[in-house]
């Protein structure tokens, strides 16, 4: 089986602006895959040459095996793209606007699927409202709906929990992990760095059009030796180690380590300055300090 997508030595110019510079990686069939970074990083651009709505400057993309150039038609039916921007037909209803994007697949008899998909997403009691009258939340559902209408095997994600309420969000997760485990190819962009975290097996950050990073998420949630650790103490930190505390924190203190190994010298200072410990935490990273560090140390 091909790999879902591969984006080789990927550029793209918009005069002397350089959104895109030479980014390669690859995402397996059935990962659910995080891209990441910051406004302006390249995600959208990157994400519209995916889809076929722009060409890059030089390289290409595949998507299932598709060259989304040369054979594009191909490409474009294996991938479902929902946009940030909620794009609609005013004098559609609900229902008429999957089956319109129905048909720009050829599918004439897909009335199971799209009733599926309008349960699954809680849209039943809207299928026949016009496209006006739904909300932002309503409208991003359908959004969600229109990408997987004609069931592509990637399925890539532009923001989607982006201004919608807590219960959507975990109602449209519930269905993009079933989807997931059904084995589409799931890649997602988000500011929601939890929801990256929570949902993503491997995650690829961009910085200016730029590469930083592309790791399980393990492996890049352990990025860096540093550490930090919290003590609650019995007294003051001694002043030999002041220079590693970076804050104090509910009654304890934080130090940054520059390695764990470093702990063992910091706990025989307090011994020898007589200053017990009575509690003693070494804080796991997230991906959002992971994020905020990579971002700090990527291209300038």
């Amino acid at each position: 089986m091909p790999s879902a997508i591969e984006i080789r030595s990927v550029s793209k110019h918009y005069g002397a602006f350089q959104a895109l510079d030479d980014v390669s990686f690859t995402v397996e069939s059935g990962e659910f895959f995080a891209l990441l970074g910051p406004n302006g990083a390249g995600k959208t651009t990157l994400i519209s040459a995916m889809a076929g709505l722009s060409r890059p400057s030089c390289g290409d993309i595949r998507i299932m095996g598709h060259d989304v150039v040369g054979d594009f038609r191909a490409a474009r039916k294996s991938l479902g793209v929902v946009p940030q921007e909620l794009v609609f037909d005013p004098f559609l209803s609900v229902r008429e606007t999957l089956q319109f994007q129905s048909g720009y697949f050829g599918l004439t008899r897909n009335d199971d699927w799209i009733d599926e998909l309008l349960f699954k997403l809680g849209l039943a009691e809207k299928a026949n409202a016009n496209m006006r009258a739904l909300s932002g939340g309503m409208k991003r559902r359908v959004m969600v709906a229109q990408a997987l209408v004609h069931r592509p095997p990637v399925i890539v994600l532009d923001e989607p929990t982006a201004g919608v309420d807590v219960e959507l969000r975990q109602s449209l997760w519930a269905f993009v992990q079933e989807l997931n485990q059904a084995g589409h190819t799931i890649v997602l962009t988000t500011h929601y760095l939890e929801e990256a975290e929570t949902l993503c097996n491997r995650i690829a950050m961009l910085k200016r059009g730029k590469l930083v990073a592309l790791e399980e998420k393990g492996k890049l949630l352990r990025h860096g030796a540093e550490r930090e650790v919290s003590l609650r103490l019995a007294g003051e930190l001694p002043a030999a180690l002041q220079a590693l505390k970076v804050r104090d924190e509910d009654k304890r203190v934080v130090l940054r380590l520059s390695e764990l190994s470093q702990l063992e010298g910091v706990l025989a200072a307090l011994r020898e300055a007589g200053v017990a410990v009575r509690e003693l935490n070494v804080i796991e990273q997230d991906l959002e300090s992971v994020f905020v560090r990579m971002m700090q140390e990527g291209a300038n």
